[in-house]
């Protein structure tokens, strides 16, 4: 996250206080975190705000359209390991199901800010095909990277395979508004079959619309028990093994629990009963994020 040359930090908190004359009219607080130098995008400065990672004048704001005094002080907690809070999610597939992604050509699905491409440049990956139906959205840092060929404006399930130069081993995905269930069969396809293939979960999106409550949240945990083990019979019917599944260390931006999917190529890598540890998955997931 870039920093204001007009701020401090101390004890992982970048501040920024700024005098103007008085009058001066309210301006809305996630277009003031940019002003500032806090961070590098509007985007940003919303998911940091609804995190509730921003302070003004003392107190935590999480309206990032709250109108505030261009005086006001305003400091950001600590700057984020990653372009985005997606990062932090994929870190920790990488990091229970111990995947390496060094030296590896990868495709981002979903690319949105960033996040996830980011967190694989972090760790090794060779070279990211970050993929999204969006425009605008990639945070500067990631689009400037030389290792980073943008894919905007583009859907998954259209794409040609003649946009890839190198042979794809690691595939991450991370999508909203669609089923997996529909971008899971392409993105296989993509990644080579000696590669591997990470995705979150999103209940909201893959469970009916009955089951989805107030806000865009299924609170259920039923229903998140359904979605996982549907998701994995689903992935049984592509060839694919299902080699770890687990929950996302934090909720999604509404307050949804996520979780995250390990699959592979070819018969089934493990013993384990996938359907019953979805069972498991999401008692710990909901011990975890309470």
């Amino acid at each position: 996250m870039a920093s204001s040359k007009d701020s401090s930090s101390t004890s992982n908190i970048s501040r920024s206080t700024f005098h103007t004359s008085r009058g001066q009219s309210k301006q809305r607080l996630d277009t003031l975190v940019v002003q500032r130098g806090l961070v590098e995008s509007r985007e940003r400065a919303k998911q940091l705000i609804l995190a509730g990672e921003v302070i003004v004048s003392g107190s935590a704001q999480v309206k990032p359209g709250h109108l505030i005094s261009p005086e006001a002080e305003i400091a950001v907690k600590q700057p984020p390991r990653y372009v985005s809070r997606g990062g932090l999610k994929l870190e920790k597939a990488l990091q229970v199901f111990q995947v390496d992604v060094r030296d590896s050509v990868a495709i981002d699905v979903g690319a949105s800010t960033g996040g996830f491409t980011d967190c694989l440049l972090q760790h090794g990956a060779k070279f990211v095909y970050a993929v999204d139906v969006g425009r605008g959205q990639l945070a500067w840092k990631i689009r400037q990277d030389s290792r980073v060929c943008v894919i905007e404006g583009t859907n998954i399930r259209t794409i040609g395979m003649n946009r890839f130069q190198s042979s794809i081993k690691i595939g991450v995905v991370d999508v909203s508004f669609i089923s997996l269930q529909k971008v899971l069969p392409v993105v296989t396809q993509i990644v080579d079959p000696t590669g591997e293939v990470l995705a979150l979960v999103k209940p909201q999106f893959e469970a009916g619309r009955k089951h989805v409550g107030k806000g865009g949240v299924v609170r259920e945990a039923r229903v998140h028990v359904q979605v996982l083990c549907d998701l994995i019979r689903f992935i049984r019917g592509l060839d694919q093994s299902v080699m770890g599944v687990s929950h996302s260390p934090i909720r999604g931006p509404a307050g949804n629990i996520e979780y995250l999917i390990w699959l592979k190529a070819g018969i089934e890598g493990t013993s384990v009963d996938w359907e019953k540890r979805a069972v498991q998955v999401v008692q710990e997931a909901n011990a975890a994020l309470q």
